[in-house]
């Protein structure tokens, strides 16, 4: 373990001497850390996806997973030189990713601070950045065995199991939310020409079109992102309610299976998000909402809804609670 750590400061160190180094010249380092530490701790199958930097918002720049969609969680990283995390702690980005995601580290490489559920329960420096970018060495390794624990901590997490509509509803509110506000919107206003434009997003100004055509002919950018976002995680609700008793798997790829043939619209929504290759941030968060469904007791939930609704479709009746959450 020290002497991963010990290259790995040197690795952060040699990218600083560079010169011309930004944010995402030490992703590598970082995703190479983390890879090679789970191999130590013998945790396996696990994935870390970057996520190409678009804008400020979006999603944070890591997630790591166990490769069967099941989230670990997720890190947001920012360059060596901002030292000062505890007013990156206080900025709307990071609030929104601590109050979206239970499981989250915030690190700018050096230091290294654990989320849980939005609260800070972890906090660890394992080297000095100023003695890398003023000195130009590398600096001393320090607190190894704190920053295991603190790693240990992250490693261990698992979504747990959602019991009740109202929790439910709840859980999926606040990922809608991220999805309308920091992925959809975020897709929206990029330019088709940008660096960063793909089908993907040429897909999303399509379904906005053909919305405005054929559903709400005054429907401005900002309505087709709610309405976009409150489609996607229906559907996988509605999905999720339909995979059969004992089916051990649900997920962004598998929900197309299950959109009800009855519902067009749904469908060709979910032929792109679950059959073709949407934006990355978009896969990322409507994975997590996948994960937050598998995890859930979905028939139990609708038993409850269908006993207190008093004969309602409880698919609706609990679609309605959502949407006041």
């Amino acid at each position: 373990m020290k002497k991963l750590l010990e290259q790995y400061l040197k690795k952060l160190t040699d990218t600083t001497r560079r010169g011309d180094a930004r944010e995402e010249s030490y992703y590598k380092h970082l995703d190479d850390l983390i890879k090679q530490y789970a191999q130590i701790q013998k945790i396996k199958n696990i994935d870390v996806t970057i996520l190409p930097k678009k804008t400020e918002a979006g999603n944070p720049d890591f997630r790591i997973w166990d490769g069967k969609n099941h989230i670990t969680g997720y890190i947001e990283a920012k360059t060596p030189s901002i030292t000062n995390l505890d007013y990156i702690e206080g900025t709307e980005q990071l609030k929104r990713y601590c109050s979206t995601f239970p499981n989250v580290i915030l690190t700018n490489f050096y230091e290294f601070r654990l989320y849980r559920d939005g609260q800070r329960i972890g906090q660890v420096m394992i080297g000095r950045p100023f003695i890398a970018r003023k000195l130009q060495t590398t600096p001393p390794l320090e607190n190894i065995d704190k920053f295991k624990e603190l790693l240990d901590r992250f490693f261990s997490f698992s979504l747990p199991r959602v019991q009740t509509a109202r929790s439910l509803a709840v859980e999926l509110a606040k990922r809608t939310r991220f999805l309308r506000d920091e992925v959809i919107s975020v897709e929206m206003s990029a330019s088709a020409d940008g660096p960063h434009a793909d089908g993907g997003h040429k897909q999303i100004i399509g379904f906005y079109e053909a919305f405005k055509k054929y559903l709400i002919g005054t429907l401005t950018e900002k309505q087709f992102a709610d309405l976009y976002a409150q489609t996607i995680t229906y559907g996988l609700f509605a999905a999720r309610t339909r995979v059969p008793a004992g089916q051990d798997e649900f997920n962004r790829r598998l929900a197309f299976d299950y959109i009800p043939h009855t519902i067009g619209i749904l469908r060709d929504v979910f032929r792109f998000i679950s059959l073709e290759e949407p934006p990355r941030s978009l896969q990322i968060i409507v994975e997590d909402i996948a994960e937050i469904l598998h995890v859930t007791d979905v028939n139990k939930i609708l038993h409850e809804y269908h006993r207190t609704g008093k004969g309602r479709d409880p698919i609706i009746h609990f679609y309605e609670t959502f949407l006041t959450t």
